[in-house]
């Protein structure tokens, strides 16, 4: 890999449009391989970082057993502030199509540091993320073994921790090299995966809805389906507003990773337009597929604590586990286990595009070291980012098995208020950003300002109701540190530690704090092949 070049801030990134934006195609990147994905594959990234079968086996359950059967409700109520947001990143792709995203947006609209905090809060996000992704991935290959061969004792090595750590470093290692061999690569790898998995969840949700119109689970603890009602879809007929606050955090999980499709925006035919077309798609068969599964499997066992219903605590935490046999019989229920190792795996390696391109972005522009801005000279990626971003994962993830499950487990529930952290400001960034041109069109003033804002404020919302719900010790695994629940000391000390990070780069790279490097009137800058 050699040193690129960085030019001066007002080498323009490509010619501006009269309306602010980026002529199409006329967008100069930082090296990274130019055309290298067109609409469709942008989309099929998107899905697969959200993962749709990783995240229904494990929050499908857990938001039953939060919100009974307004289930479906609350999935749709997770799906407008994600939606509103995905609006503001459209809007700021087209003005300023930049790998580094929220990152770059928000330094544009609200200054150095606010910019630098919020693409820590993606950085840190996806590598918390990144080990839970590798660990399910882990156990479902040794679940999946152990059910070809029909051995208890080779699916039991899951739960060996020296094999469980091993096999998760291989997996963590095999996503790394893929991603950095490049876009094409990874489109490759992706279109088998995530074909797969909507598939198997297809054939899934019909035979579900069949098992329920033909009530074939008996009687007893199976018995536990019930009729379709369009109450499901009334998210004001939640018990409690503590009950939908939770169970709307875990639908925002669940719809997490669709911004990748962003990320990607200088590879992607058409940066400036393509991006945020793929993203809405993914949204939408995102919703479609959570929307079927969550009515399909409600109707054929119930929401119910008992038995085969989805709010049973024994199995809420991985559904599809306990619901492959008796929905898909075990010959096809072998699929669904393969369905969720494959959006595991496929999420696991996507996941890696926005943390590197956001890492190369930041050292483009000076905010982290200038070694980061290194792009592969053949592969077109960034090589040292992405290798970076795999060892701190396999480290992270690594040395949480080894201290304790339960912060391994608190670190997953910090993800949350990470995520609604960097959503929220890049929806403010979009408002401010275009303030001066909400009046120019209806157009304007509701899909740059109104749409951004409401989407950034009720994902403050939930920013504030999970902080402090996680002060109290029950929340996550119940540990406490000096008498405060552990998940707010990890939420809270991952954001402290990024200020902490922030000020020694500041003493290293004073321009870009000081606002020399990138502004709102400074074109992004260029980064030479």
């Amino acid at each position: 890999m050699t040193q690129l070049d960085v030019r001066q801030p007002q080498a323009a990134a490509g010619a501006e449009t009269a309306e602010g934006g980026v002529a199409d195609g006329d967008v100069r990147g930082k090296g990274l391989g130019k055309g290298s994905v067109g609409l469709v594959g942008s989309a099929v990234i998107g899905i697969s970082t959200v993962a749709p079968v990783y995240c229904l086996t494990s929050t499908l359950g857990s938001t039953a057993g939060e919100v009974g059967v307004q289930m479906p409700a609350v999935f749709l109520a997770g799906f407008l502030p994600m939606l509103l947001v995905a609006f503001a990143y459209r809007e700021l792709n087209k003005a300023v199509p930049d790998c580094g995203t929220s990152f770059t947006w928000t330094v544009k609209a609200f200054g150095p540091r606010v910019g630098w905090m919020c693409g820590w809060g993606l950085v840190i996000a996806t590598i918390i993320v990144l080990s839970n992704l590798a660990g399910v991935a882990t156990s479902y290959f040794w679940l999946l073994a152990g059910q070809i061969t029909g051995s208890d004792a080779i699916a039991a090595l899951d739960d060996d921790k020296l094999v469980h750590i091993a096999t998760c470093l291989t997996l963590i290692a095999a996503a790394t090299a893929i991603s950095y061999r490049g876009m094409t690569a990874t489109k490759g790898v992706q279109y088998t995966l995530v074909g797969l998995q909507l598939a198997v969840l297809a054939i899934f949700v019909a035979m579900a809805f069949q098992k329920a119109s033909a009530a074939t689970f008996g009687t007893g603890a199976f018995d536990t389906g019930v009729h379709f009602s369009w109450q499901w879809m009334n998210p004001f007929a939640v018990e409690s507003m503590g009950a939908f606050t939770a169970g709307l955090s875990l639908s925002i999980f669940m719809y997490w990773g669709w911004d990748t499709c962003l990320t990607a925006n200088e590879e992607t035919i058409g940066s400036a337009k393509t991006p945020g077309r793929a993203s809405l798609i993914a949204m939408v068969v995102l919703v479609g597929s959570y929307l079927a599964t969550g009515i399909a499997a409600q109707m054929a066992v119930g929401s119910g604590t008992s038995g085969l219903g989805l709010g049973n605590p024994e199995t809420s935490g991985n559904v599809f586990a306990a619901l492959a046999g008796p929905v898909m019989g075990p010959l096809l229920g072998i699929l669904l286990f393969v369905a969720v190792l494959a959006s595991a795996a496929a999420s696991l390696q996507t996941t890696f595009i926005p943390v590197a391109r956001t890492v190369l972005a930041m050292s483009t522009y000076e905010a982290l070291p200038a070694s980061y801005a290194k792009v592969h000279p053949r592969f077109k990626t960034p090589g040292r980012a992405t290798v970076t971003a795999g060892v701190a994962t396999g480290v992270f993830y690594t040395v949480m098995s080894l201290v304790s499950e339960n912060v391994l487990t608190d670190t997953i529930f910090a993800l949350g208020l990470m995520i609604c952290f960097y959503y929220s400001l890049t929806a403010f960034a979009c408002a401010w950003y275009f303030r001066r041109e909400l009046r120019d069109s209806v157009r304007d003033l509701f899909f740059k300002g109104v749409f951004p804002v409401l989407g950034g404020l009720l994902l403050a919302c939930v920013f504030c109701k999970t902080l402090t719900d996680m002060w109290n010790p029950s929340y996550g695994s119940g540990s406490t540190v000096f008498g405060v629940g552990s998940v707010f000391v990890i939420g809270v000390g991952l954001l402290a530690l990024g200020l902490v990070v922030m000020l020694v780069t500041e003493r290293r790279s004073p321009a870009f704090f000081r606002g020399e490097v990138l502004t709102k009137s400074t074109p992004a800058l260029v980064v030479a092949d």
